[in-house]
């Protein structure tokens, strides 16, 4: 089963992102939900999660819910020419999730947002989930 990567939707530095991992995911290892869509909060729902908390990145990998600059690593370790920063996992997590957490909260404001969830083109349509 692939690893799904959960992302906010509106969210223009989120939508960069996974345009980056779909570009650098030569294994197609990754699949890929909004956490607006029903699979996404489907996924909230089951693992106890705010159904309307759309500040992190999630990956859902055989079960298990890895979030913010863990999640992030965990994806990076899998991208063509960008494994090295899995090497970041040894900084404690709370360091790590700080800056996570400045970027997560100041997204909109340095990046923007949609006015609706990023619709994949047809060649992607095959690595979302709907």
């Amino acid at each position: 089963m692939p690893d799904i990567i959960l992302f906010d939707g509106v969210c223009n530095f989120c939508n960069a992102s996974i345009n980056f991992v779909i570009d650098h995911d030569g294994e197609q290892r990754f699949r890929f939900a909004s956490l607006q869509s029903d699979i996404g909060q489907r996924i909230l729902t089951e693992n106890r999660r705010s159904v309307s908390d759309f500040d992190t990145v999630l990956l859902l990998r055989e079960g298990e819910l890895f979030e913010k600059s863990t999640a992030a690593l965990e994806i990076a370790r899998y991208l063509r020419g960008w494994a090295w920063l899995y090497s970041f996992r040894f900084i404690p997590r709370f360091i790590r999730d700080a800056v996570y957490n400045v970027i997560a909260q100041n997204r909109y404001r340095i990046f923007g947002k949609s006015e609706s969830c990023r619709i994949p083109t047809p060649e992607e349509r095959s690595l979302f989930i709907v």
